[in-house]
Formats: structure tokens, C-alpha cells, sequence
């Protein structure tokens, strides 16, 4: 079986590589506002398109117009203006103000203004800010330039940091992405000590209450079904302590009625979720529903669990390429096989099970009945029934990687030259 190596944080290259996809990691999502472009090139309204198909913008209220400075001030004469606007201009330093006079004269007070221009200027720059200007970003310009200076007017910088949440879903039924998940959670919160939420998505048939062995008498649906009470002190009273530091959010496990929700109806439970604990992880079903879809768009983290077989592969594969384009400004779902080496069974070998995904597994788990028969059988975690296996290391290396605490090994590219030019 082929190993995993792992690298306890990034070197300096790989860290230069991603610094700026991790700004855009840590950006809150932006409340719910109005926001009107004004583009005069292709380049920025092409970086407008990047942010409306962000998840971070899904309460946005977006549009982008062609045009600038005039076509704004023509608009708001007859009608009010959004809580931002974004304006393009490639007026010279001198004349800019001057061209906004007329948007002045028709813009609300409270309305917020980004000038994205092409005079990198000190002078400019502070002049737009004493006359309320909000924002002067000069081109070129990027998405991630724009979503910060958006959230930096209208994000309250001394708001409680957001927790991080993982969702993991299995390709096919029956892959132990619930067990996967459930290990996982429970790791996170011994490893480091942190305050961890696992919520179990799958209403009907859900299995961690088992897995934990409790018999909570609520959990996950009365948050469901009563989105306008939910808050922190009322999630709070609907979670189970599984350990010091984790606690459970349970599905009801019952067919006492059909489960049926609109596309919307989770994203108030992951909202608290995220102010309540460092870590939510949720154990999503196998199910492509629109609020599965919606889910697995607003998480900060998606792992897919797969067995090596042609209909995980397929599977893995849609949604693979489904997640990328829900999520195109995000990284790739984290895969992980399981149940590798059954006896009889054929199976794909995992290099060639990964290739057509274009993606590395974080985790290859071998296929052992005993030691996950008798940790369910005992409600135990695997670290707890067995803490010296592989798998239960295993287990450790995943929980480090899904909370960006650990990195795969990458080859190293460019040596100190390649460094010295990405400085």
C-alpha cells in the first residue's frame, strides 16, 4: 500500500504560494448588502464575476454595469443608491475629484464608494479619503484585493472570529464517511484541546448518537425546524457532551415524518455553528439535494471518502467537478479511501483511482472489520478502543490536515532562486 508523507507546515515557497489564496481562506462572509460595479474594462469586470460566484458574497446583492463615473451619477439621479458602489475610472489625478461631483450630488449618505483606478498616487489616495471616499485600489487589481477592501468597511474588525467547518460526505453509500467523520471530530478536540461541534446531517438514519453512545432526547432537528429560535444559548441547550471537548449534535434517527428541506434551511444551523465553537464538523449524507448543495458551498473545509471501486470512482469524480464549480475560488475537496484491501474484492488500485480526479488522497484507511466492528459495537473511537494502530494514527494525520494544522509533502520547486523570485 502506498505511503502518505506529511510535513508539519510549509516550507517558505509553499507558504509565499498560498499566502494569498489563505487571505481569502480567513475572510468572514460579507452580511447581507447591495453592491453596484461600474466597469470600464474587461479585466475588472471579469474580477467581478469572481466575486459574485464566490461563497463568501452568497448574501450579496450584486450587479455589474458597464461604464463609469457618468454612467453611475446618470442611474442614481432617479433611483437610490446600494450600500456600496464600486466605480472604474482612469481619470487622472487632478480631475478625479471633479468628475465625482456629480455622483456626490445624488449618492445617499450612507452609501459606501470603492474607486478602482490607475494612478498609484499618496496624495490621491488620501485626498479620496478626506472627501469619504472608502476605498482607492489601483489597478490591476484582483479578487482578493476587492472582497478585502469590501470586508474591511463592513466587517467589524473586533467581531468574534468565525470557527471553521469541515463536512464530510461519503462518494457512496456505505464508504464510512460517518465513522471517518465522527473519528475525526473526535480527534480535533483531544488532539488540541479545542471546543468541537460534530452535527450529524442525516436526519432519519443518522449513526453518531450510536457511535458516541448517547440517547439524546434532541439535537439537529429541533434546530432545523425552529430556525427563528435558534441562537448560541439555544444551540447550547440542543448539544450532548460526548467528551471534554466535544459535543454532539444528534439527528433524531427516527421515520416518525418525511425529512424534506428547502435549499436554505441548514445554513442558519452552520451560521451558529460557526460563532459557537473553533470547529464544526458535520457529517453530511449521500445525498445531492439542494440543501446538500448548499452546504457543501458554504463549508470552509469538504472531504470526500470514497472505497476504491468504479462507482466511488464515478461518483468521486461528479463530485469532484461539481464542488469546483460551486466553490471555484476555494481548494479542492480533500479525499480520503477507505476499506482498502477487503478480501475477494477487486479493486482499483489507488494511484489509478486517483488519477482521473486529478487529486491526492490525504488518508489511504486498509480495510480492518475487527477494529471498527469493536469500536462501534463498544460506542468507542478507534483512538480510544486501539490509541497505538496505524489507522488510529491515521486518524491523528487527518484531524491535523482538515484543520490546516498539517500539509501534504510536496516536491520542493525552484529551489532558493525559485524563492528569491516569488519574493
Amino acid at each position: 500500500m502506498n505511503a502518505i508523507e506529511y510535513d508539519i507546515g510549509p516550507t517558505p515557497a509553499e507558504a509565499e504560494e498560498v499566502s494569498r489564496s489563505g487571505n481569502l481562506d480567513n475572510l468572514r462572509p460579507l452580511p447581507r448588502i447591495s453592491i453596484h460595479a461600474f466597469c470600464e474594462s474587461e479585466q475588472l469586470q471579469q474580477v467581478m464575476d469572481q466575486c459574485a460566484n464566490d461563497r463568501r458574497m452568497s448574501k450579496v446583492s450584486l450587479r455589474i454595469t458597464s461604464g463609469g463615473v457618468a454612467a453611475a451619477a446618470n442611474m442614481f439621479a432617479s433611483a437610490p443608491t446600494p450600500n456600496l458602489i464600486i466605480l472604474e475610472t482612469r481619470a487622472n489625478p487632478r480631475g478625479l475629484l471633479a468628475e465625482l461631483e456629480p455622483l456626490a450630488a445624488v449618492c445617499d449618505p450612507s452609501t459606501k464608494v470603492i474607486i478602482v483606478g490607475y494612478h498609484n498616487d499618496i496624495g490621491l489616495y488620501r485626498e479620496l479619503i478626506r472627501n469619504g471616499i472608502s476605498e482607492y485600489i489601483v489597478q490591476p487589481t484582483d479578487m482578493i484585493d476587492l472582497m478585502t477592501a469590501m470586508a474591511s468597511i463592513f466587517i467589524d474588525p473586533d467581531a468574534e472570529p468565525l470557527g471553521r467547518s469541515i463536512a464530510f460526505i461519503g462518494a457512496k453509500g456505505g464508504v464510512g464517511a460517518s465513522t471517518i467523520a465522527h473519528n475525526c471530530a473526535f480527534g480535533i478536540s483531544s488532539l488540541f484541546s479545542t471546543e468541537t461541534i460534530l452535527a450529524d446531517l442525516d436526519l432519519p438514519y443518522g449513526t453518531a448518537n450510536i457511535d458516541f453512545d448517547q440517547d439524546p432526547a434532541q439535537g439537529i432537528a429541533e434546530a432545523v425546524y425552529a430556525p427563528e429560535r435558534l441562537d448560541e444559548v439555544f444551540l447550547d441547550r440542543l448539544l450532548t457532551k460526548c467528551s471534554q471537548h466535544l459535543s454532539l449534535l444528534a439527528a433524531p434517527s427516527m421515520l416518525d415524518r418525511a425529512y424534506d428541506f428547502e435549499g436554505q434551511a441548514f445554513l442558519p444551523v452552520l451560521d451558529v455553528l460557526q460563532r459557537s465553537a473553533p470547529v464544526a464538523v458535520l457529517d453530511v449524507p449521500h445525498v445531492w439535494t439542494e440543501w446538500t448543495r448548499s452546504v457543501l458551498s458554504a463549508v470552509d473545509e469538504v472531504v470526500i471518502c470514497a472505497a476504491p471501486d468504479l462507482a466511488n470512482l464515478r461518483n468521486a469524480k461528479n463530485l469532484i467537478d461539481a464542488l469546483r464549480k460551486l466553490r471555484p475560488n476555494d481548494k479542492a475537496p480533500h479525499l480520503i479511501l477507505n476499506q482498502v484491501g477487503m478480501p475477494k474484492r477487486p479493486e482499483i488500485n489507488p494511484s489509478e483511482f486517483c488519477a482521473p480526479l486529478e487529486t491526492d488522497p490525504i488518508a489511504i484507511i486498509p480495510f480492518d472489520i475487527n477494529l471498527f466492528g469493536n469500536a462501534a459495537n463498544s460506542g468507542q473511537m478507534i483512538s480510544e478502543t486501539d490509541p497505538k494502530s496505524p489507522i488510529a494514527e491515521t486518524f491523528s494525520q487527518i484531524s491535523h490536515i482538515v484543520t490546516g494544522r498539517v500539509a501534504l509533502k510536496k516536491a520542493r520547486k525552484g529551489g532558493l532562486l525559485g524563492l528569491l523570485k516569488r519574493k
